[in-house]
């Protein structure tokens, strides 16, 4: 059976049994973006979490996550991860040519970088994605709750976190020069 074949040319994604053969043997492309409300100066005033299922099957804090489709550029990826995460008016602020913050790796093997995914080995661009409109999460998210920075890196929220996604955010906020 040819790629074509195997890949649904409309959507970009892969028959599962292909998609569990490829995350068995080869890395696969996701971005992470975390959606922040930020102030008239662009500093981040709030950071936006989904309560969702996460690969372990816990339910978790994380962020908009997603895998890059075949032929997708980066940006296109981003948009779709957040209008299905954080519904079609969220009105993300993407710029023309976005730059990650960082890129994480996560691993079967939690040891391995401290990200972590049950599922395969996964390279993911990291983004800040600033959010102008109403969000309401859609498809897979439980839940978005809105968090001030000090209340995003707290022990109480980091508990809700799993696969590495709590020192995710320290990173964006850092980045940010919103770490408290």
């Amino acid at each position: 059976m040819t790629l074509s074949e195997q890949l649904d040319t409309k959507t970009g994604w892969l028959d599962h049994e292909t998609l569990d053969n490829i995350r068995a043997n080869v890395p696969l492309v996701y971005v992470d973006a975390v959606p922040v409300r930020v102030d008239e100066l662009g500093n981040v005033v709030r950071v936006g979490l989904l309560l969702r299922q996460a690969a372990d099957g816990s339910l978790s804090r994380m962020v908009v996550s997603g895998r890059v489709l075949f032929g997708e550029r980066v940006r296109e990826a981003l948009l779709r991860h957040c209008e299905k995460d954080l519904g079609p008016v969220a009105l993300p602020q993407i710029p023309a040519n976005p730059a990650p913050f960082t890129v994480v790796e996560y691993f079967p093997d939690a040891e391995i970088s401290g990200f972590h995914d049950p599922r395969h080995h996964a390279v993911s661009l990291a983004y800040l994605v600033p959010v102008a409109g109403d969000c309401q999460p859609t498809q897979e998210a439980l839940d978005l709750e809105w968090y001030s920075p000090a209340d995003a890196v707290s022990e109480r929220v980091r508990r809700e976190m799993t696969g590495g996604h709590d020192r995710l955010i320290r990173l964006a906020l850092a980045h940010a020069g919103a770490l408290p």
